[in-house]
């Protein structure tokens, strides 16, 4: 299994990131996905959550109505669509899944929102 994520970098607030988590070695249409992130000095939380079909989102609260996630079956690919970004969304985030037989991270891709 490989969890792969992409498209962090440096924004001002107000600003817009896309991330991207491409995946392989499992059946991507079978799992749900997941975003988290982990602000420095602070734990690990769950940012957004897709089912497998894609029919069903849900969101921390600090993020419902700027944050979106989504899922192309056909690219086995999750995305995270974030807008009106905060300071406090400074962060790296990480791409899970959960198999059967273990949970996957990917590495993390680094967002930090500053002037």
């Amino acid at each position: 299994v490989q969890v792969v994520e992409s498209g962090g970098g440096l924004v001002q607030p107000g600003g817009s990131l896309r991330l991207s988590c491409a995946t392989s070695g499992f059946t991507f249409s079978n799992y749900a996905m997941s975003w988290h992130r982990q602000a420095p000095g602070k734990e690990r939380e769950m940012v957004a959550h897709i089912i497998n079909t894609g029919s069903k989102t849900m969101y921390a609260d600090s993020v419902k109505g700027r944050f979106t996630i989504s899922r192309d079956n056909r690219k086995n690919t999750v995305y995270l669509q974030m807008n009106n970004l905060k300071p406090e969304d400074t962060a790296v985030d990480y791409c899970f899944v959960r198999q059967p037989e273990a949970g996957y991270w990917g590495k993390g891709t680094g967002v930090t929102i500053s002037t």
